[in-house]
Order: C-alpha cells, then structure tokens, then sequence
C-alpha cells in the first residue's frame, strides 16, 4: 500500500532528474562547441576589403616608388605575375594574342647595320666593317633573333623582361635573362618594422639613388648578390617611369580570360552530353522485356563491357538505312536542340574586351577572320598598326642600347680601338607593320634614292636584302655576262 502510495512521486522524481541530465548535457555540448569553434570568435578586419578573393588597400596607404603597378609588396606582385604565366601556359586565347604581338613586333627580326656619324668625319670602310663584324658575331653567338622574341613574350607575360651581361674568356659579350622571382630584396636590409632602413635605398629588389627614384645603382637577387646597373637591362611594360617594376600584360582582363575558357568548356560539354546519343528510340506501349527482346533482336552484335561486364548490343546502320518500325514508336533527336549561336556570341563580346586591352583587332585574339577584314583593319593610320610602330620604335631604343654596350665591352677587351665608339652609329631597319603596296612602296623608295634621301643599302635592308650581298651577285653576274659576250 505504501509502495504504491510513493509509485507516483517516485516517477516524477525520476523524470526531473532526467530532465536535469539532459539538459546538463546540453550545455556540456554546447560549451565544448564553443571552445573547438576557434574561428567563430574571431572577425577578419580586413574581410571588408576582399572582394572576389582579392585584397582591396586602404586609400593613401601606397609607398610611392615602392609600389608597382598598385602592388605595395613583392609577393603581391608575384601573386599577379603567376597569374599571368599561368595564362600564357595554358588559356589559349592568351597564346594566341603573345603570338601574334611577337609576330607583329618582331617579325622575321631587326637589322643592324654600322654607320658613320656625320660629326666624325670620314672613316675608313675596313674599319666600319670591323665593326660590323663584332656586332655581326654578336647577333649570332647569342642568337639575337630568337631572343629578341622571347623578349617580347617575357616582358608582356612577366610585365618586365631583365637582360643580364656577361663577358665570356675570349671577351665577347654574352646575354642571359634574369628570371623576375630573382629580383627581390634581401631580409637583412629591411627594418624591424618591415620598410628599407638606413642605405642603400632597396625596394623590390631595386637599388635607387638617394634623391632620383629613376636612377638605378643596383639590382638584388634572391641569393644575396648585388648586381650593377650597367650590367643589368631592366625592360619594364604598362607602369610609369618611377614605377620599379612592371606589371604583367594580362592582368587587367585575366578575369575575362578564365571566363572565356570557361564558357568554351561548358559549350564543349553540352555539345557533346547532347550528341552522344545520337536518338531516343521511345516505346509507347512495350513493356521492359518486349523492348529487351526487341533489342537484343536487333543487334548485330554483342560485346561484353571491360569494366562492368554487362552486355552491349551493336546494330549497325548504313548511310542512307531506312527504318520500319511499329506505329508506337518515337524518335527523338536531342542535337536538334543545341543552340550554340547565343553562346558564341558570348564568348565574342568577352575576347573582344580582352583584345580591346591588346588595342588589337579581335581576329588577332581569336583568329577569326569571318568579322574582319585584313587590309582594312592593318592600315597605316589603323590603330592597331600604331601600336605595333609604338612598340617596334621602343623596342628599337632599347635594342641598340645592347648593341651600343657591345662595342663598348670590345673596346674595353681591345677588340676594338676606342675611336669606333664615337664615330659608330647604329641604325635598326624592322619589318613592316601595315599592309604592304610593293610596287608603290619600291616607287617612293626609287624616289627617295634618286634624290638622295637614303641610301640604296637601306633600300635594300626595307626589302629584306643585304646590300653586300647584291652587291656582290652583281658583280658576279657581271663577270659571266662579259665572258659571253667575247665569246
């Protein structure tokens, strides 16, 4: 009677000891996910600043001439430059266009030729082509006319293309290239607080004069070794004069780029998810094993599958096969809805604002010449025939620069007298840009020779001769023709 007077307490007591229990475990749980959840009890201060995975600085933080390009560190800068590389190995809308711009810039490649300068006087031709000849074996020994087009491809992928000098045991000079990860600063001429301290004046791998961010003393590698300027020929793109490194090509329109790939990878999946079945033969009315025996029936064939080992039915249809089948069957053909048309026209507007970057036409980016028309886009005052001419005249400069060091390495090794660096000039001929009228341009040329204005060497060189050389064959042509004629 007692027992069960207390039954009922008993229970009630022992569901609010289970009601206590649990909700003592929840709480246990609910504290330990607290204290595993680390990152839940922190805020990213600068999460405001990202955008699409990328780093937005605060406004009026940049270093002035430490900055490259809107990069504040060298890792930023490697970041952006990786990007690009990684553009150029494998996007091949961005092969295509680091082509072209070195077809276009370098052609079959420059001609060098030694003259005399109109303040020096007369000189004899022995010396002009001793020096001729030493710039000649330049060209050669470093297989200049490659070079220069591996040049153009560093400097537009990399955003700078760095040349470094050597002299070889006979004294001739020799160019190497200088990868850009190689140009950094070393940790020992930083600070505490992570700026260049004390002297010298070291950003990015660059050593400047105290007062001229311009001038440069130095270059530092990544092993610690201090390069002078004079060895080193910095060919920096797409940043200003006080900028001290370049910026990569690409990387305005990387974004369409990827985006371009990406939409012609999906295009290519769709297309082919919907022409892998060539047709849907539907059964209205037939049950599962009517239409396997139907199958089976038909097939030519069988052939079990190497991986999973079930049966595949081959029927074999002749060009031209006329089916007869029974009134509840359909056919149905997914191809007929693909529609690559809108995509296409996509995937145009996007590579024609990527080749508005190049300030080239888009056939050039795509080689697509359906919505262009070659002499109408290339003509002398076309835009894209500008830049070329821009970039070749640039490139000229700095291409005579080197020719202009190697005479000065010969003079300094005594392959030379020192009397050919003052009177020598260098003059560049470089291919042609726009389209080309042969018989009008060979018209103006015989005009301009005619009233002395240039040369018949460089007339020659336009054309794509060697003056020597005609001048020779002439010769020799001339001597058989004499032997003829006293026959």
């Amino acid at each position: 009677m007692i027992a069960q007077e207390l039954h009922p307490e008993l229970q009630d007591a022992l569901r609010e000891r289970q009601e206590l229990f649990a909700r003592s475990v929840r709480e246990e749980n609910r504290l330990l996910r607290e204290s595993l959840d680390l990152l839940g009890n922190y805020v990213d201060p600068s999460e405001v600043f990202r955008d699409s995975g990328e780093l937005w600085g605060p406004l009026g933080t940049a270093e002035g001439p430490a900055r490259s390009g809107g990069f504040a560190t060298e890792e930023e800068l490697a970041a952006a430059r990786n990007q690009c590389r990684a553009l150029a190995l494998s996007n091949e809308f961005a092969i295509n266009g680091h082509e072209n711009r070195i077809s276009y810039i370098v052609g079959s490649g420059h001609q060098y030729r030694v003259t005399v300068r109109k303040a020096a006087g007369e000189v004899p031709e022995t010396e002009v082509a001793q020096v001729q000849a030493v710039l000649d074996e330049f060209l050669e020994v470093n297989r200049w006319r490659q070079r220069q087009q591996e040049i153009v491809r560093r400097r537009d992928r990399d955003g700078e293309a760095l040349l470094r000098f050597f002299l070889d045991a006979a004294g001739k000079t020799r160019v190497r290239f200088v990868e850009p990860w190689q140009l950094t600063t070393p940790r020992d001429l930083f600070s505490a607080n992570g700026k260049p301290g004390g002297r010298p004046r070291v950003s990015m791998g660059v050593e400047t004069e105290p007062d001229d961010v311009e001038s440069v003393a130095a270059y530092w590698l990544d092993d610690g070794e201090r390069v002078e300027s004079a060895d080193v020929q910095h060919r920096k793109a797409n940043v200003d004069a006080n900028v001290l490194r370049g910026v990569p090509l690409f990387y305005p329109v990387r974004h369409n780029l990827l985006r371009a790939e990406k939409l012609l990878r999906n295009m290519a999946a769709v297309a082919d998810v919907q022409t892998a079945v060539a047709l849907i033969r539907k059964h209205r009315t037939g049950t599962r094993s009517s239409i396997e025996q139907l199958r089976s029936g038909l097939a030519a064939a069988t052939a079990p599958h190497p991986v999973t080992g079930q049966t595949t039915y081959l029927q074999q249809l002749q060009p031209g096969t006329i089916l007869d089948v029974f009134g509840d069957t359909e056919y149905d053909f997914p191809a007929q809805g693909i529609d690559a048309s809108r995509f296409v026209l996509v995937l145009q507007a996007i590579l024609r604002a990527v080749a508005s970057r190049l300030v080239m036409p888009e056939f050039m980016l795509t080689s697509d010449a359906s919505n262009a028309n070659y002499s109408s886009t290339l003509v002398a005052e076309g835009p894209a025939v500008k830049m070329f001419e821009r970039l070749q005249h640039e490139m000229r400069q700095e291409d005579e620069e080197v020719m202009r060091r190697v005479l000065s390495d010969a003079v300094r090794t005594g392959r030379l007298d020192g009397a050919a660096v003052a009177w020598a000039q260098i003059e560049t001929v470089m291919p042609g840009v726009a389209v080309r009228n042969r018989l009008q341009e060979a018209q103006i040329d015989r005009m301009l020779v005619t009233t002395g204005a240039m040369s018949a060497t460089t007339m020659a060189q336009r054309h794509g001769l060697d003056a020597q050389t005609e001048r020779r064959l002439r010769k020799e042509e001339g001597k058989t023709q004499d032997a003829a004629d006293r026959r």
